[in-house]
């Protein structure tokens, strides 16, 4: 079983993408946030097919914190229902996955 994984999320600005990542890296449940975007995202939401332009956030941690990490989006995510979703990191460099080791909390 992988003890690293890449969480995934998209807010609806570059702002709150900024105030998401900080947030998360500040309390050390991720190691570290790429912001990418903006991208566009189809979706149905209350009725009706929505076309939104966001900005997608790659978060990298341990598979441990996860739920810390999902607590915090739910505190801190301006959306109702916020995606979040993991992925496995089934291999990566040793010196970067010791490094994520040393950002996170233990």
């Amino acid at each position: 079983m992988a003890e690293h994984l890449m969480a995934i999320t998209t807010v609806g600005n570059e702002d709150d993408a900024r105030k998401v990542a900080k947030s998360l890296v500040e309390r050390r449940i991720v190691a570290c946030v790429n912001v990418s975007g903006p991208v566009r995202s189809f979706y149905h939401w209350e009725g009706s097919l929505q076309d939104d332009s966001e900005h997608l956030l790659f978060m990298k941690t341990r598979v441990d914190l996860f739920p810390d990490l999902e607590t915090a989006i739910n505190e801190i995510h301006p959306y109702d229902v916020p995606e979040l979703i993991a992925i496995p990191i089934e291999r990566g460099s040793a010196a970067y996955l010791g490094w994520l080791n040393e950002q996170v909390r233990r």
